[in-house]
C-alpha cells in the first residue's frame, strides 16, 4: 500500500508532484494530484472512452468541496490561478493512500473526513464517497462540479455554445453540454441541489506550462449539491445513469476484483502486489479482444509497446487468457507482413510505420507458448500468419523494409522513423537510423529461430531448413559487421557499409533475447559497456554521456524535449533486457540484480503513485518525466522481478 504522511500531503509542491490514476478497463480513466491541484490537461475525475479504448472525452474535471462544521466553512479543494493557489485545502490533508484506490484523509474543525474514489471495471463511471470518521454533529458537505466536455487532449475555454442547462430527478442529474458528445449523469444522495451556472476562469496547469503548451483553462460550474454527513455522501459520475445506492456494491466488487488479481498472480512482496495492480490498468478492451494502452495519460494502444509489454503485464501476472486475446486481436490487423504501430485517436485506421513491432510479435508468441504450452493456438491460428510475415520481409514491404543479400534486415526511408527511437519534429527525424539497426537484426534472428523451432514442432521440415539457413546467414553476417573493436561493443546501425559508433542501449538485445544473435564470447564486453556508460538506478540512458549529442535533461519546449527524447534520456523499460543480458553473461553474479532494481521501489512513491514513469532525466537525481504511467516500464520491471 502506498501511504503518504501529513508532511508530504500538506506541502503544495510535494503533493502536486504526486499523481494518482484510476482506470476502467475500456480506455477511460480518472487522474489528478494528491493536493487536488490540476497540473495537466488530462487531470479529470471522468475521462470517458466513447469508442473503447479511444474516443476519450474529459467530462467532469473535478468537484469543488466545502466541509461545513457547525456553520463554519472549510474549503477542501485546491486550484492554481495566476499568481495564487486558492483555496488551499491540502493544508488539512493528514494522509493519502492507495488502498487499493485513492483515499484522502482530512482533519478540519475537529472533524476527520475520508474521501475515496474508484472506477468500476468496464464502465465509464467514477464513484466518489466522503465519509466522517468518528462521531460529529452538524457536519455537511457541499460539492460544486466543474465541467469541461472536450477531447481529452484539449482545454476548455468559456464557450457561448456550451449548453448550461441540466435536468434533475430524484437522486440524479443529467447534463449534455454538446449534442455530439455523451451525456453526463451524476447519481447522488444529496439533500438539495441548487442551480448556480458560472464559468470559473483561468485555471493554470503547471506541467502544461512547463511543456510549452497552452496552460490556462475555463470550466463550467452548473449547480451545487448539499449533503448531510450523518451518512456517507455519494456522487457517481457516469455516461449512463447509476444510482448512488449502488456505490457500496460497486466498491465491494472492485475491491474483490483487485484482490483477485493479486491472488491470481501469486504476488507476495509489496512491490510485486503494487505492480500487479499497476499492470492491470493498461489492459483494455478492443473490439471483442484485448489490447494494451501504452501509457497514461496521453497514449493509445501501440503495437510495439503492446508486444514488448505483453509478457510482463499478462504472463507474469497469471493472466495467459489475456495474452491470448491480445495476440489474436493483433493478428486481425496484420497488413503486408506488418503489425500496426498505432491505432490513432482520431479514428480506426491503423498506422504501420514500424519495423520492430512485428518482430516483437514473434517474441510475444514465443513467451506465451512457452509459458502455457498452448502450441495448438500457435499452429492453428498464428503459424501461417507468421510465415507470411517472413515472406513479406523477404520480398519487401513498406518503408523499404526488406532482406538484404547478407541475410540482414534493411529498414528506412528519409523522413520516417521506424524503430522505437522514433522522435520526430515536423519533418525532422531526430534518430532516423536508416539502414540496419542493431536491435532489428537481433529481433529478426530471434524471429527466424522461433519459426525454426515451431516448424520443427509442427513437422514442417522444409520450413525448418529454410528458417535455420536464413538465421545462420544472419548471425554470420551480423558478427562480421557489427563488432566495434575500438569500443569493445556493437555498432548501433550499419548503413552503406559504415558503422554508427554511438553508444546506445539497442545493442543489449543482441544478448538479451531468447535466441541471442551475438556470439557468446562477446556477451560480457557488451554488457560491461552498457553497464559502464548507460545504466542508472531507473533504467538505461539512450545515449552515452561521452557523446557530443548527449542531452542530460528532458526539459523545455516541445522541440527541446523531442530533441532529448533518445539522446541520453533514461528509459525505464530497458532495465528488463539489461537484466536478461546480465544474467546470461554473469550467471554467477545474479545477486547484483536486486541492487540494480532498488531505484524503482522508491520511485513508486513519487510521480505516478504505484506506477512507473516512461522516462527519467539522464543525470542524477534522475527526475521522472513523460508519462507518469508507462506500460512497458511496469511490464519489464515486473517480468524480471518474477523471473
Amino acid at each position: 500500500m502506498i501511504d503518504l504522511d501529513r508532511k508530504i500531503c500538506s506541502d503544495a509542491a510535494e503533493a502536486s508532484s504526486r499523481e494518482w490514476l484510476e482506470t476502467n478497463g475500456i480506455g477511460g480513466f480518472a487522474s489528478g494530484t494528491v493536493s487536488g491541484i490540476r497540473t495537466r490537461r488530462y487531470h479529470a475525475l471522468l475521462t470517458a472512452a466513447t469508442k473503447p479504448p479511444l474516443g476519450r472525452v474529459s467530462t467532469l474535471s473535478k468537484f469543488e468541496e466545502t466541509l461545513i462544521v457547525g456553520g463554519e466553512r472549510f474549503e477542501l479543494s485546491a486550484n492554481r490561478y495566476p499568481g495564487k493557489i486558492h483555496p488551499e485545502g491540502f493544508r488539512y490533508l493528514t494522509s493519502f493512500r492507495l488502498d487499493p484506490f485513492p483515499v484522502w484523509t482530512f482533519e478540519v474543525g475537529g472533524v476527520v473526513i475520508e474521501k475515496r474514489l474508484f472506477m468500476p471495471h468496464g464502465q465509464n463511471a467514477v464513484v466518489c464517497i466522503w465519509e466522517l470518521k468518528g462521531k460529529a454533529k452538524n457536519v455537511s458537505l457541499e460539492l460544486r462540479p466543474l465541467i469541461s466536455f472536450v477531447d481529452y487532449h484539449h482545454l476548455q475555454h468559456a464557450d457561448p455554445s456550451f449548453e448550461t442547462a441540466f435536468e434533475e430527478a430524484k437522486g440524479s442529474i443529467r447534463l449534455r453540454p454538446y449534442g455530439d458528445l455523451p451525456e453526463l449523469h451524476i447519481g447522488h444522495n444529496a439533500l438539495a441541489v441548487e442551480k448556480t451556472g458560472y464559468w470559473y476562469h483561468d485555471f493554470e496547469l503547471a506541467i502544461e506550462e512547463e511543456r510549452g503548451f497552452d496552460f490556462r483553462e475555463d470550466l463550467f460550474q452548473p449547480f451545487a449539491m448539499r449533503f448531510d454527513l450523518s451518512k456517507p455522501a455519494v456522487a457517481i459520475a457516469a455516461t449512463e445513469p447509476i444510482e448512488s445506492k449502488k456505490a457500496a456494491k460497486l466498491e465491494a466488487a472492485e475491491r474483490k476484483r483487485r484482490a483477485g488479481l493479486i491472488a491470481k498472480a501469486g504476488a507476495e512482496t509489496d512491490i510485486e502486489m503494487q505492480l500487479v495492480l499497476a499492470a492491470d490498468q493498461f489492459i483494455v478492451a478492443r473490439g471483442s479482444g484485448r489490447t494494451i494502452i501504452a501509457g497514461y495519460p496521453w497514449f493509445s494502444d501501440w503495437g510495439r509497446d503492446t508486444m514488448i509489454a505483453l509478457p510482463g503485464l499478462t504472463l507474469s501476472t497469471g493472466r495467459p487468457e489475456v495474452a491470448k486475446s491480445i495476440l489474436l486481436e493483433f493478428a486481425n490487423h496484420i497488413s503486408e507482413g506488418m503489425l500496426p504501430n498505432r491505432f490513432p485517436d482520431a479514428g480506426d485506421t491503423a498506422e504501420y510505420n514500424t519495423v520492430d513491432a512485428t518482430l516483437w510479435y514473434f517474441e510475444a508468441i514465443r513467451a506465451y507458448a512457452e509459458e502455457t504450452g498452448d502450441y495448438d493456438l500457435v499452429e492453428e491460428e498464428l503459424y501461417a500468419k507468421l510465415a507470411d510475415i517472413i515472406a513479406w520481409h523477404l520480398r519487401g514491404t513498406r518503408y523499404a523494409i526488406h532482406l538484404d543479400t547478407d541475410g540482414l534486415l534493411f529498414a528506412g526511408e528519409p523522413g520516417h522513423q521506424l524503430t522505437w527511437m522514433d522522435a520526430k519534429i515536423g519533418d525532422l527525424v531526430i534518430t532516423p537510423r536508416i539502414g540496419k539497426p542493431v536491435e532489428i537484426q537481433a529481433l529478426w534472428y530471434n524471429a527466424l529461430r522461433i519459426m525454426a523451432d515451431l516448424a520443427d514442432r509442427f513437422g514442417h521440415d522444409e520450413d525448418k531448413q529454410r528458417f535455420v539457413a536464413m538465421a545462420d546467414l544472419a548471425k554470420l553476417s551480423f558478427n562480421g559487421l557489427f563488432w566495434n573493436e575500438d569500443e569493445q561493443c556493437l555498432y548501433d546501425v550499419i548503413a552503406d557499409g559504415t558503422g554508427d559508433a554511438a553508444i546506445r542501449p539497442n545493442q543489449i538485445f543482441a544478448v538479451s533475447l531468447a535466441h541471442p544473435i551475438l556470439e557468446r564470447r562477446r556477451w560480457k564486453p557488451v554488457v560491461d559497456k552498457v553497464r559502464e556508460e548507460l545504466l542508472t538506478p531507473v533504467g538505461l540512458r539512450s545515449l552515452s554521456p561521452d557523446d557530443p549529442a548527449y542531452v542530460p535533461h528532458y526539459l523545455g519546449s516541445p522541440f527541446a524535449r523531442d530533441s532529448a527524447y533518445h539522446q541520453g534520456t533514461v528509459w525505464g523499460w530497458l532495465i528488463g533486457p539489461f537484466i536478461d543480458a546480465f544474467r546470461k553473461a554473469y550467471a554467477e553474479e545474479g545477486s547484483e540484480v536486486a541492487a540494480m532494481l532498488s531505484g524503482f521501489e522508491s520511485h513508486l512513491r513519487e510521480a505516478g503513485l504505484g506506477q512507473v514513469s516512461e522516462i527519467f532525466d539522464a543525470e542524477p537525481p534522475h527526475a521522472p518525466r513523460g508519462c507518469s504511467a508507462q506500460a512497458w516500464s511496469v511490464a519489464e520491471l515486473l517480468r524480471v522481478l518474477r523471473s
